[in-house]
Order: structure tokens, then C-alpha cells, then sequence
């Protein structure tokens, strides 16, 4: 009798079995924002100042100035002057206006998106009033104690005002009863107000549905891909295709849910993997899977905090240390990466190469036959001689961690020992002492009293010790010394390629303006449902 193990992600197995499998397939950052522009730019985010020095690890709002600049190239726009036609499916979350609500200076069709259909921000927990919370929780909160505040000032003053103690008109009174009463209703409905300024859909320029109806995104989205697959099929299409899915608050439809021994997280992972076998079928009935290469993965590591009681809502990253936001720690960064391309790619093969995210951009604009951009830095490498087994090695011999514009860690490719060495030169405290993540915190921060800066600096053999349980010493390592300083100096002259650049998620940039809310009723009474209207 042969024992057949239930496969729970069928369809990304299978991917992974007619493809070829990264094992050391890295995010260029622990977060969303600054890991999608480094994937669409191939270039470390700090190039491109997609990243924060005061702790704003993503953009926070919709309605900010700040975003994936005009000036970068993505892969999409390079494969756009090459005739493809370029879409964009889910999730965006790389910035939508500069100066005005309609400007669209971030928008995906400004960075060489023919078409776009999906989120401008991010699936939050506020935008389905979850137990878990971004913002709702602390403006609530800091809303509330402001209220209080004003309501102690305006009782202060009517009392004095009673009692003659205090010399003064009513008007202080009123006034300030009129922003006690204006505080106290913003904090009632400050979570209705977040769901419409971020939780929202657009179709190219306009918005579809304000805000959106999760429930029902997941079969929009699948009728999109189809649609423009359909559409375009008779020349070289790039789609790129943004799932929702995996994120707190793990929408899942009514049929997946129960389904999985492994909780909500389960279930909003085995439905992921469902439009996964959707879209493949999408290719299959359209005549595109020899022709056509699909790249699958994840822009950062499983998210320990995200839990509440015994569940785990955020994911788990089995033997690596860390979780999202820790820039250095394996958990953070190593993230899934398959390529499938029938008769072009062996079917099977498995590379144990540091590969990144930001190799995706040099290797298809190769495809494309185009160009990588030659008056800039593109830190990405060509992975196709990789893929097809005709190169040995990854191209990388070093590759920088980042924790917002902090440097945490870096990675040594020992390419003649066969070794893969990580220096840590600042880690995360976890909280409390023992957790592998910092519970009770949203992330773990990258600087202050909450990172522990080392010297000398921590290192790894990864070759041997993936999960960085053991330290290495001078004792433990004749080579501790030279390993060392082999990474300092790459990293000084992996500086002296930098050039200074406007940090988009700094606060100037990264804080809520209104006459930047896209709206599709009149400010601030922002509601639509085009989807539900017949087109």
C-alpha cells in the first residue's frame, strides 16, 4: 500500500515540480513597500529612497506624497518600449500622488503599466475592522485621550467661570466643548474613515468600488487576469499578478474557510494556491504555457507578531530566525522563489545560490531582448544561465540586508569553499527575552534602544548553520577574522556606489494630506460600487 502525503498548496507544488526551485531566494527588504521597489527596479530600495530613518517602514496612507519616484525604470517600462503589453493585478502599495488627488505621479501607469487593476495601497487589518489593527487602535486611542483632555480644560473653565475664579468670557468654553464633542465623533468613526481613504479599488485612473467589498475581490481579480490574458495573447504580454492573500486580515471566501487544520492562515493560503491553479488553467486554456514564464514568490518573510491568543494570523518561516521586518535574520528575507517555462527551464531543478528579488528585473529585460539602464546602479543579476544550468554560480557575491536605511547585516558567497557567510552587524531585540520576534510590537524596529549594534559584529556559516542558531568565535573559526573584513570592505565600496536620494517614507512624504485622498464622491463623503453596476 503506498501512503500519499495531502499535498496543502497542490498548485504551487506543481509549479515548483515542472519548474526550477530557489532555496536562497531573497527579498531585497523585511517590509512591502521598499521590497516591491527594489523587485520592480532591481536596485537595493536605498537607490531609489524607498525606505524610512525615522522608522516608517511603508507607506501609511493612500493620501501621501511620497512613492516609487518617476525618475526609476521598472522592468515593466523597459518591457513596454519592447511591445509588450504590460498589466498590473492586486496590490500596488509604491505610492499614487505628488501634488494633487488626480496627479497620479506614482501610479502604475506611470511606471510603464499599460493596465491596472487593483489596490493602490495595501490589504490592512483596519479595512475589515479586525481584532488586529495598523492605525485604528492608536488613533482611536490617541484621539480619545486628546477628548478627555479638552473635556477636563472645558470643565476647568466652567467651573472657574461659575465660581468667578476665573476672569474670563464663555467663548473659551464653548469652543472648547465644541472640540472636545469634535474629537470624541472622530475617534467613534475614525475606523469607517480609514477604510474609505485606503481600503479602496481602481480600474487604470478611477475607482471602482470605495471602499472595496473584500469578499468579492478575490473572483474580480480572477475575472481581470482572464480578461487580459484573453485580450492580449496574440503578442508578448507581461502580467503581473498581486495577490491580497497571506496578509492580515486574511480575507478568505466563504468556501475556503474551515478548510484548513492549520487556521484562517491556512485557509487564506490554500485559496491563494487555488488562484494560483486558476491562473495556470487561464494559460493552459489559452494555448500560453510553453510560451509563457511564471515567476512565484513573496516580497518578505512570514509575520510572527501578526497573532492574538493561540492564533497565528501572520505565517510561520519553519527553521529561519525572525519574521517580517527583521532586515537581517533569515525569517525576514528568504522568501519562495520559482520560474517555470516548459521546455526552456529543466522541470525539477533546485539552485541553492543566493539569488534576489531584484534579479527578476535584469533577466527579463534580457528576455525582452532590452537593455538594463546604464546611467544608474541596477543591483540585480541575470539569473537565466542559472536557471538553465548553464552557469554554476550566482553572480552574487555579496549582498547587503537593509532594515530601512539601516545597513543590519551582509551575506558572503564564498564561491571556492563552497560557503555562505553572514555578518550581522546589528540585530533586533526580541521581546520577551527567548521570543524569536518582537511580540507586542507590529515589527521589529532597525534602530534605537530596540537594536543591539555589534562589535565585534555576529557571523554565520549559512552553508551549515542556516537557522543562525550558533555564533561563530574566533575559537570556533580559524577564518573569523578574514571573513570579517572580506565583508567590511565590500561593504565600503557597496557605499561608495550610493548617492544621496529623497527618502519617499520619511514623515515630510509619508503622512496623511486630504487634498491628496482620492475620492469618487465629493470629500470627505467618498463611496462608489462601479463593479456592481453591469459593464
Amino acid at each position: 500500500m503506498v501512503h500519499l502525503e495531502h499535498s496543502w498548496t497542490p498548485n504551487i507544488d506543481r509549479l515548483a515540480a515542472d519548474g526550477v526551485r530557489l532555496t536562497q531566494h531573497l527579498a531585497a527588504a523585511p517590509v512591502c513597500t521598499p521590497s516591491r521597489a527594489a523587485f520592480l527596479t532591481g536596485r537595493y530600495p536605498l537607490r531609489s529612497g524607498m525606505v524610512s530613518s525615522q522608522g516608517h517602514r511603508v507607506l501609511r496612507w493612500t493620501a501621501v506624497s511620497g512613492g516609487l519616484p518617476p525618475s526609476e525604470i521598472s522592468f515593466a517600462k523597459i518591457l513596454k518600449d519592447r511591445g509588450y503589453t504590460t498589466g498590473l493585478i492586486g496590490k500596488w502599495h509604491l505610492g499614487l500622488n505628488c501634488a494633487s488627488a488626480n496627479d497620479h505621479c506614482h501610479h502604475p501607469l506611470n511606471h510603464g503599466f499599460d493596465y491596472f487593476y487593483g489596490m493602490p495601497f495595501s490589504m490592512m487589518a483596519d479595512c475589515e475592522r479586525w481584532g488586529l489593527s495598523e492605525k485604528r487602535e492608536v488613533l482611536e486611542r490617541r484621539l480619545g485621550i486628546c477628548s478627555q483632555l479638552v473635556a477636563l480644560a472645558a470643565l476647568t473653565l466652567t467651573i472657574g467661570k461659575l465660581t468667578h475664579l476665573i476672569p474670563a468670557s464663555w467663548t473659551p468654553v464653548i469652543w472648547s466643548t465644541v472640540v472636545c464633542l469634535l474629537l470624541f465623533t472622530t475617534s467613534c468613526v475614525v475606523g469607517t474613515l480609514i477604510t474609505h481613504a485606503d481600503c479602496f479599488l481602481m480600474r487604470n485612473h478611477s475607482i471602482t468600488e470605495q471602499p472595496m467589498h473584500s469578499q468579492r475581490t478575490t473572483p474580480l481579480m480572477l475575472q481581470e487576469v482572464s480578461s487580459f490574458v484573453k485580450r492580449n495573447k496574440q503578442g508578448p504580454l507581461l502580467l503581473f499578478v498581486s495577490f491580497l492573500h497571506v496578509h492580515t486580515p486574511l480575507v478568505t471566501t466563504e468556501h475556503f474557510r474551515g478548510r484548513s487544520p492549520h487556521g484562517l492562515y491556512g485557509d487564506n493560503t490554500e485559496e491563494m494556491d487555488w488562484m494560483v491553479g486558476q491562473i495556470l488553467d487561464t494559460l493552459d486554456t489559452e494555448g500560453l504555457t510553453n510560451s509563457t514564464l511564471v515567476y512565484f514568490t513573496s516580497d518578505h518573510g512570514g509575520s510572527l507578531e501578526a497573532q492574538s491568543g493561540n492564533n497565528q494570523y501572520g505565517g510561520w518561516n519553519g527553521i529561519y530566525k525572525g519574521g517580517k521586518g527583521t532586515g537581517g535574520w533569515e525569517g525576514g528575507i528568504r522568501v519562495p522563489g520559482i520560474f517555470r517555462w516548459p521546455g526552456i527551464l529543466p522541470a525539477g531543478r533546485v539552485v541553492h545560490e543566493p539569488t534576489s528579488l531584484m534579479d527578476v528585473f535584469p533577466t527579463v529585460v534580457h528576455l525582452a531582448g532590452g537593455q538594463v539602464p546604464q546611467d544608474r546602479v541596477v543591483d540585480g543579476r541575470d539569473l537565466l544561465g542559472l536557471l538553465q544550468g548553464t552557469a554554476q554560480h550566482s553572480d552574487h557575491e555579496f549582498l547587503m540586508h537593509y532594515c530601512e536605511s539601516f545597513l543590519h547585516a551582509a551575506r558572503w558567497h564564498q564561491r571556492d569553499r563552497g560557503a555562505v557567510w553572514k555578518v550581522h552587524f546589528a540585530t533586533p531585540v526580541f521581546q520577551p527575552d527567548g521570543a524569536g520576534a518582537c511580540y507586542g510590537q507590529v515589527v521589529c524596529p532597525c534602530s534605537g534602544d530596540g537594536v543591539t549594534q555589534h562589535a565585534p559584529p555576529l557571523l554565520f556559516d549559512l552553508s551549515r548553520d542556516p537557522s543562525e542558531a550558533h555564533a561563530l568565535t574566533p575559537d570556533t573559526e580559524p577564518s573569523f577574522h578574514r571573513v570579517v573584513e572580506t565583508v567590511v570592505q565590500a561593504v565600503a565600496a557597496h557605499r561608495r556606489t550610493l548617492s544621496p536620494a529623497p527618502l519617499q517614507l520619511d514623515a515630510a512624504d509619508n503622512t496623511w494630506k486630504p487634498w491628496l485622498q482620492p475620492c469618487c464622491g465629493r470629500f470627505p463623503f467618498c463611496w462608489c460600487d462601479r463593479d456592481a453596476d453591469p459593464r
